[in-house]
């Protein structure tokens, strides 16, 4: 962790998170600042944060204005004279100031003849004597009556120029958003593609028998270029219920394929289960290979930026081929040959661009196990034209037996076995590609019996949700109850006891690592959620693949009355090969960029509306249940997002500024009282009836939207802190 405070990247991200937070309030506060001092309006305090009883980190006076930061860093403010959350208290205020002067001022009672006090000391009037003045007094009047009724007052000011000072905050960020966006588009946006990079075994698109390297071109009959487009088309369509049609150009047919999806909507947004695209081009910052990889280990090794373009002399042209081979050819070692940027080290052969080529050997990379062998679950989904389909294979059946071997006479009944370790049995399956076999199913009400061939179809195997056997076109669930240890397992997994339930676990990154491993920014502790509706041991078997090699995973365990705590060390499974050898990746992208500047401004136009018009769909769904309330995030989601955004790059940055400023523009003009948008309801009001809305209700209503904006923030700030849990 302290290696990781001490990164200057880390520290110039913050920066500019935090210059970029305090733009998106600046501007706000800069439109109700400027509008109003066009009005004539005398501007008290111009404040960035909220000074919190009086503590702020710095203040100057310029003019008549006190300009600072605060300490409490949740947005900002203009103080302007006269301006009052509920004007009717103000006057009240006058009225009650005023009584108590007349008060002050009655005739005094005399005093009693024995009194040796002088009458006058004992009831004297506060001021009467250069005292200070107290409550009641005439400056309190004076003061009140002035910040009322002084032209320079904003309650001085007529309807529709405190509308306009009110809904400037508003419009500035819209104009912000439009800015940043058009000189994001002049430099250039990575955007990437909406093709199909992988599959989540179970999800809607995987049953719908979607693959990777599948183009997608409409979804509800709108045109889709980006694959964040494609999620928000998801998560906000109107047709989740009842499928949503998802138009794909496979590569290899010419007429399009057309998909009726009905997403997932389990958890906290509706989603299809696609993985974004991704090129054959090792990444270009970190690492190349997965610490302890096989990819690792070859010599000569990989470098940042290589290019694959073949494997075992086959030309390697997409990330569809290269996945497609890779899950294919697991279990021996693979001649890769990659392009590099000329003028490295070491003699090698250029290609014809001059370009440097270099051929690699890779061994076959065995997966990380625990030596733990859970039970089986249930199917979760059947793929659309799998042989699990044809044999009528459906959600909510169990996988009982399997075949040992197909049998010499068809006519034979076959021997039939336990199916073993679930996790393992997709490889198994594999190595029967193209033959027939027999198994046993429980299903709703007595076992069945089926004998189906296995497909030849390949794909990577271990997955962080249900499991896929691509084979056989079914994905099933694994259990958290162990069935029983790997025998001889090089670890404490013998600890762990048959039929104990797994409650917790906790992925544990090593304590000591070199500035190599530091790149892979494995720095803090992960946890893992476990119960009935987070089977989630293959999602931890799927982590600990990618992280360094002395990762270590502690595992809370319930078997009846006892509980325990093992902390396992992860190991080489030699006969379970892993398709992934452990390459890093760089993800696919595309450059948006405007031509010239008017098309820049055109495309900063279409972002702008885009932005605005999200966060309205947003609550809307919000509203009808479609999207979860736990989805929402507050002040650490919000700099975490941004500081994502800025590590990538500066148009990223400016983009993610755009739809932060647009957020900020539409929540901040909701009709809540408080807030912008209930400022301008209570005007409107007055503008329509030509006096202020009655003092009760506007008290009323600013107290519940007091509330209202109150329980939003401990909300959000607990989900952000963990103190809700979003699943």
């Amino acid at each position: 962790m302290a290696a990781g405070w001490l990164d200057p990247w880390l520290w110039i991200a913050v920066l500019e998170v935090s210059v970029a937070l305090g733009l998106v309030i600046f501007v706000h506060e800069l439109g109700h600042f400027a509008v109003a001092k066009l009005c004539g309006v005398k501007c008290e305090k111009f404040y960035l944060g909220f000074d919190i009883a009086g503590w702020k980190l710095c203040k100057f006076r310029w003019g008549e204005t006190e300009y600072g930061i605060g300490i409490l860093p949740l947005g900002g403010y203009v103080k302007m004279l006269g301006q009052e959350d509920n004007p009717a208290k103000l006057r009240e205020e006058i009225e009650r100031a005023k009584q108590k002067q007349a008060d002050a001022e009655a005739p005094s009672p005399p005093a009693p003849d024995h009194s040796v006090v002088p009458a006058a000391d004992r009831f004297a009037v506060p001021g009467a004597r250069g005292e200070p003045s107290g409550i009641g007094s005439s400056s309190d009047v004076e003061a009140a009556q002035r910040a009322l009724f002084d032209p320079r007052s904003y309650l001085a000011q007529s309807v529709p120029r405190r509308m306009a000072i009110i809904s400037a905050g508003v419009v500035m960020n819209l104009v912000f958003a439009f800015v940043v966006a058009a000189i994001a588009f002049q430099m250039g946006v990575p955007q990437r593609p909406c093709r199909v990079g992988g599959l989540m075994p179970g999800q809607a698109a995987w049953q719908q028998d979607m693959r990777v390297g599948d183009q997608i071109t409409e979804i509800d009959g709108k045109r889709i270029e980006k694959f964040r487009d494609m999620q928000e088309a998801v998560r906000l369509s109107d047709n989740v219920r009842q499928g949503i049609p998802i138009v794909v150009q496979r590569p290899g047919l010419e007429e399009p394929l057309t998909f009726t999806v009905k997403p997932d909507s389990s958890g906290l947004l509706p989603m299809i289960g696609i993985v974004s695209p991704w090129t054959t081009s090792l990444q270009e910052k970190g690492l190349p290979c997965s610490p302890g990889s096989a990819a690792a280990k070859c010599q000569p090794g990989f470098e940042l930026g290589d290019q694959l373009v073949q494997i075992d002399g086959q030309p390697i042209d997409s990330h569809r081929q290269l996945h497609a081979y890779l899950a294919s050819h697991r279990d021996g070692p693979i001649q890769v040959t990659v392009r590099r940027s000329a003028g490295q080290q070491g003699d090698r052969p250029e290609s014809a661009d001059g370009a440097e080529q270099v051929t690699i050997e890779v061994a076959p990379n065995p997966i990380r196990g625990l030596g733990l062998v859970m039970k089986m679950g249930e199917i979760a989904a059947a793929r659309a034209g799998s042989p699990a389909e044809g044999a009528g294979i459906k959600p909510g059946d169990k996988l009982s037996k399997i075949d040992l071997q197909p049998p010499a006479d068809r006519r034979q009944p076959p021997s039939f076995v336990s199916p073993g370790d679930p996790m393992t049995l997709p490889d198994r399956l594999r190595r029967r590609a193209g033959q027939w076999i027999a198994l046993l199913l429980e299903g709703d009400d007595r076992p069945k019996y089926v004998r189906l061939g296995l497909a030849d179809r390949y794909e990577e195997p271990l997955d962080d949700g249900p499991i896929s056997v691509p084979e056989l076109g079914v994905a099933y669930w694994v259990l958290n109850q162990v069935d029983h240890a790997v025998e001889g397992a090089p670890n404490r997994a013998a600890d762990v006891p048959a039929g104990a339930e797994i409650v917790g676990a906790e992925i544990l990154a090593p304590k000591e690592q070199s500035p190599l491993e530091q790149k892979l920014e494995q720095r803090s502790s992960v946890e893992v959620e476990f119960d009935e509706e987070h089977r989630n041991w293959p999602l931890v078997l799927y982590t600990i693949q990618h992280l360094l090699p002395a990762t270590e995973v502690k595992l809370e365990w319930v078997k009846g009355e006892e509980k325990g705590t093992t902390t396992l060390q992860p190991y080489a499974v030699d006969d379970w090969p892993n398709p992934d050898r452990g390459l890093l990746l760089q993800p696919l992208e595309f450059i948006q960029q405007g031509e010239t500047l008017g098309d820049s401004v055109r495309l900063a136009a279409e972002e702008t509306t885009h932005a605005t018009l999200l966060v309205y769909r947003t609550l809307q769904k919000l509203g009808t249940g479609q999207v979860s309330p736990k989805a929402l995030g507050g002040p650490i989601s919000i700099f975490n997002w941004l500081k994502l955004a800025a590590e990538q790059s500066f148009p990223e940055l400016l983009i993610t500024l755009t739809l932060l400023s647009a957020n900020l523009a539409v929540l901040n003009f909701l009709p809540i009282p408080l807030l912008d948008g209930g400022h301008m309801v209570f005007l409107a009001w007055e503008a329509v009836r030509g006096k202020p809305a009655d003092e009760r209700v506007q008290l009323v209503l600013t107290y519940l939207g007091l509330i209202l904006i109150l329980a939003l923030m401990v909300w959000v700030t607990g989900l952000d802190i963990n103190l809700i849990r979003r699943h």
